[in-house]
């Protein structure tokens, strides 16, 4: 049985119900219809905020944050996260309050409903990694006594000297470095048995990660190679040894969109943008509907199934490749943050100082994590487009907490941003930006149609 987090509502008028987690998640509490668990529009919760405090869960852990209610998150008789009485919410938003990690026993009030919680840790076996060499991984970035690249010489030697585990980057030399991030590094490597260059990602756990969570992410990442599009990067081959994760990608030689618009000023022209963003959709659609070989079913099983969505498409995920004069465009790291964020190995990323701002992110994926439908990609290739065209990002994050702001708020209106952008392209846009109650677009095929409508 895996690490498994129980909340019991123990006092109130919905006493007895249960909410039980298993896997890396996210929840919000509040009286708003999206909210889960969500609290009665009644007399007794009237002084409960609509989206009133976040749950981060990552089984065994578990942590609490209020979003600056007005009367706060009591956490064993405690009150935590209040905003003053002369802040506006607006003020409020822009303030962010201390998080609180949970025990079992410990209990959540709100208003008159009290929440009790039960942590229940699954015995590990021989099977689980060394702990104590597992917990010192835990930091949401790399210490600096980890150096990556050495660990992938390392692994590289062990490979070619013909270890088993390590197969899958046998016959590698690393080129040069192209590029690092919170969670790893990648190398621009190649393959002397073939002459061909690669790209090759290594990455670190960010929590002690156990046998069941690398199975369950390697298993998720296989799933990744039935894709076969030009425009998604193809995924070649992974594996994971000595803590490390490590993956083969093909190399786009042209660097990201990101890197593209850093060197034109911070933004594109329509016709640039548009030709990217075009293609971009055409990969979205063909991975939404592809056939994958293994998809999770209720009960833990798994067997065929259709379609796997990115949920992490924004720039610096877009890659660029030039072939004979011509720019095509690849979405990179397919399924990558939700395969590592979904086997718990990302830690508690949302509420954590390394989330950073989730500018390209809509309500939708705030309010459940596990959200996981074809339309929250779709929206965030419109919160790329408006990217590449402005310069700036939908929402206005400057001085507010990150989910908050992503709750609460609605995308500005592009030519508020930039008004130079045609009435009809804009419209087309700023409806594709909508995520209150939906997602007007539901598929990439629809905002594709839609824009060439206008373009």
């Amino acid at each position: 049985m895996p690490d498994k987090i129980t909340l019991k509502i123990i006092e109130g008028n919905l006493i007895g119900q249960e909410f039980t987690f298993e896997e890396r998640t996210t929840c919000i509490i509040g009286r708003a219809q999206d909210c889960h668990p969500q609290l009665p529009e009644d007399e007794a919760h009237r002084i409960i905020s609509r989206y009133h405090c976040l749950l981060d869960i990552n089984p065994p852990d578990i942590r609490v944050r209020d979003f600056g209610s007005r009367n706060g998150t009591y956490i064993n008789n405690k009150k935590i996260g209040q905003r003053q009485p002369h802040q506006t919410p607006e003020e409020a938003a822009k303030l962010k309050f201390p998080e609180h990690d949970l025990q079992t026993g410990d209990r959540i009030k709100l208003g008159k409903t009290v929440f009790q919680v039960t942590i229940e840790v699954e015995p590990k076996t021989s099977k689980t990694l060394d702990v104590a060499k597992a917990k010192i991984i835990r930091s949401p970035v790399p210490p600096k006594q980890f150096n990556l690249f050495e660990i992938i010489k390392n692994l590289l030697q062990r490979a070619n000297g013909g270890e088993q585990n390590l197969i899958a980057i046998r016959g590698y030399t690393i080129l040069k470095p192209l590029g690092k991030g919170g969670f790893g590094e990648v190398y621009l490597a190649r393959h002397q048995p073939t002459n061909e260059e690669v790209a090759l990602k290594v990455m670190l756990p960010q929590v002690a990660a156990y046998q069941g969570a690398i199975d369950k992410f390697l298993r998720e990442m296989q799933n990744t190679k039935a894709l076969q599009h030009y425009n998604v990067v193809r995924f070649k081959d992974c594996g994971f040894s000595d803590n490390t994760f490590f993956f083969t990608m093909e190399y786009c030689n042209g660097g990201t969109v990101l890197d593209l618009m850093q060197k034109q000023g911070g933004k594109l022209s329509i016709d640039e943008a548009a030709l990217i963003i075009l293609q971009v959709l055409d990969g979205l659609e063909y991975a939404h509907n592809a056939e994958i070989p293994y998809i999770k079913q209720a009960g833990g099983s798994f067997t065929k199934g259709r379609g796997l969505v990115h949920r992490d498409i924004k720039p610096g995920n877009l890659f660029l490749v030039n072939v004979g004069g011509t720019r095509l465009v690849k979405i990179g790291d397919y399924g990558l943050a939700k395969a590592f964020d979904l086997a718990g190995l990302s830690g508690q990323t949302m509420s954590g100082s390394k989330a950073g701002t989730p500018v390209f992110m809509p309500r939708q994926q705030v309010i459940n994590f596990k959200y996981a439908k074809p339309e929250v990609d779709v929206w965030a290739a419109a919160a790329s487009f408006y990217n590449m065209l402005t310069g700036t990002y939908p929402r206005n994050f400057v001085g507010a907490d990150p989910l908050v702001a992503v709750l609460q708020t609605s995308a500005i209106p592009i030519r508020q941003r930039e008004a130079s952008i045609p009435q009809r392209l804009a419209e087309v846009i700023d409806l594709a930006l909508v995520d209150n109650p939906e997602i007007p677009f539901k598929t990439a095929a629809e905002f594709k149609q839609r824009l060439l409508s206008v373009l």
